[in-house]
């Protein structure tokens, strides 16, 4: 059986493991510079506000209704993340990470309530060992597990184990809520008529090939129980990462407007070690707002991009490369509100070709350094060592003016019982 094992309303929870005080109350936790509403309490949620809110929306009712809002604290989340990764793969015999709070599980059961039993047991390991709610869905395949453990969440068990005849539980969700369709596909099928999971799942194949794709034709496969959606069509290697934030207040300063790309350009090289992966080049782009004059002007964006001598995920060449590059696209006077990097031509770094004339010690010795770099902020903390490049106070970072403590990734701000 293929089990997905979701944490409920996952932020929040994480912010509940070290301040208990949340408990019982409408919590949410805002997205980047504290715009809007990303994560739920069920409180919160009971109060009809719908995610996506902008948080300026809420703050008469915030008076008046006693909502707690933090700001988003990836670091922490990241960390809980691997934790109950960590949980799960001392149980489960395969553990594949979908998402930050999701991951799905292989387990040699094929009784349906000894795998309810087991699910329970798994439920109750992870939220005493983690402290965080999970609801788990067990099916044939990963598409009805998602559905099962949409089921399983509403439960007070927070498990459900798909029956051997899933007709009747994929007759109640509607199409749009299937893994695979999304927003835009919906519309679409719900024209022909096709309203929900169970039509879906009897829709002829090649029907769903001739009038959409191949990935819509495996996803009724798998509301079939055929499992289609293996690890290799999922997880495919990228044909881009990107690292971008908007700022906390409108950036004039060139200096500023350099860190911010050499930060984020950093925090996507470690990504890309992270996946065994490097890139042939980048794109690099400044956002600006618009202006009411006089005379009026329209925002807009100004980048440039560059290959890479050699494919790299160092971060040192990496900012080499692209700081002689920004001056060109800095237009002064203008207010800027955002900008990223965007790497492209990512390649493993187990089929990577290697240059005839490159340096080998050179690269070994930046490849050693940059593992060694990895190591220490993986052991004390993201930023305990950093390029100088990109800034020291950072007055341009993101607005997060509700954050939590990172409890579990920051010796200074380490938990404190008295």
């Amino acid at each position: 059986m293929i089990g997905l094992v979701d944490g409920n309303n996952f932020f929040v929870s994480c912010e509940r493991i070290f301040d208990p005080s949340l408990e019982g109350k409408p919590v949410a936790v805002l997205s980047n510079n504290d715009g809007c509403v990303i994560s739920r309490s069920q409180e919160f949620k009971n109060l009809q506000i719908p995610m996506g809110t902008p948080y300026f929306q809420l703050r008469e009712a915030e008076k008046y209704h006693g909502l707690i809002f933090r700001s988003s604290n990836y670091e922490l989340y990241g960390d809980i993340s691997r934790r109950i990764v960590a949980v799960l793969r001392e149980i489960a015999q395969d553990v594949e990470q979908y998402s930050i709070d999701e991951a799905f599980i292989q387990v040699p059961i094929e009784d349906l309530e000894e795998c309810h039993r087991f699910g329970q047991f798994l439920r109750r390991r992870v939220l005493r060992w983690v402290g965080i709610p999970c609801g788990i869905g067990f099916a044939k395949t990963k598409t009805l597990a998602k559905i099962a453990n949409h089921v399983g969440k509403k439960r007070p068990e927070g498990v459900f184990v798909m029956p051997e005849d899933p007709s009747a539980v994929l007759a109640t969700v509607p199409v749009n809520e299937v893994w695979g369709v999304g927003r835009r596909l919906a519309p679409k099928l719900e024209r022909l008529g096709i309203r929900n999971a169970q039509q879906l799942a009897e829709k002829d194949d090649d029907f769903l090939l001739k009038r959409f794709s191949i990935s819509l034709a495996r996803t009724a496969l798998e509301l079939r129980g055929v499992e289609a959606v293996t690890a290799d069509s999922q997880h495919d290697i990228a044909q881009s990462l990107t690292c971008s934030r908007s700022f906390g207040r409108p950036v004039l300063d060139f200096a500023d407007l350099a860190e911010s790309v050499a930060h984020y350009a950093a925090q996507a090289a470690a990504q890309l070690r992270r996946d065994g992966l490097v890139a042939a080049g980048v794109n690099v782009y400044f956002q600006y707002h618009p202006e009411a004059g006089p005379p009026p002007r329209e925002g807009g964006f100004t980048s440039t991009t560059l290959s890479f001598p050699a494919p790299t995920a160092s971060t040192g060449d990496i900012i080499k490369a692209i700081s002689p590059k920004l001056p060109a696209i800095f237009i002064p006077g203008r207010r800027y509100k955002k900008s990223g990097v965007l790497f492209f031509g990512l390649e493993s770094t187990s089929h990577q070709q290697l240059q005839l004339f490159s340096n080998r010690e050179d690269n070994s010795r930046k490849e050693r350094l940059a593992a060694a770099m990895d190591d220490i902020n993986r052991h004390y903390g993201r930023g305990t060592l950093f390029n100088l490049a990109e800034g020291i106070s950072r007055p341009w970072s993101m607005k997060r003016e509700r954050l939590s403590p990172s409890y579990t990734t920051s010796w200074k701000q380490l938990l404190q019982v008295k």
